[in-house]
């Protein structure tokens, strides 16, 4: 029981913020919260290894971003196969937020994952590092 506790707990202090992480790598909330829920569901069936980690939110953001790139790269070969786009209903953009789009999608994709972390996840670039396996 205590188990089912912590990880709600760690469940309602990390998933928003996940979210929002990969919302602003995927570009869709729906998309986002998808994938966080799944790398969720994965964590809770080894939660009794993952809450021993010095960090477990590292590896749902992980398991996450992982899934998110795994999907993209699945629409990415529909769409070369011409299928038909996937219908995206998306709230209408602020200024700023296409403004930020537009300056992520300018960048690399490590690096535009280094900036998500370090700015949204207030990560330390040694995080960052070993997160991405890049060095500091």
């Amino acid at each position: 029981m205590a188990d089912a506790e912590d990880f709600t707990a760690f469940y309602a202090a990390t998933f928003q913020s996940l979210c929002a992480q990969l919302y602003v790598h995927t570009g869709n909330m729906a998309e986002a919260q998808d994938v966080v829920q799944e790398a969720f569901c994965r964590a809770l069936t080894r939660w009794a290894a993952i809450r021993t980690y010095d960090d477990p939110v590292a590896w749902v953001r992980k398991v996450a971003w992982n899934l998110a790139t795994s999907r993209w790269r699945r629409v990415r070969r529909l769409v070369a196969l011409n299928h038909p786009d996937l219908d995206q209903t998306v709230p209408e953009p602020t200024p700023d937020r296409v403004a930020l789009a537009e300056a992520l999608a300018d960048l690399p994709e490590r690096h535009r994952q280094a900036v998500i972390l370090h700015y949204l996840a207030d990560l330390s670039i040694s995080e960052i590092a070993a997160i991405t396996g890049a060095a500091e």
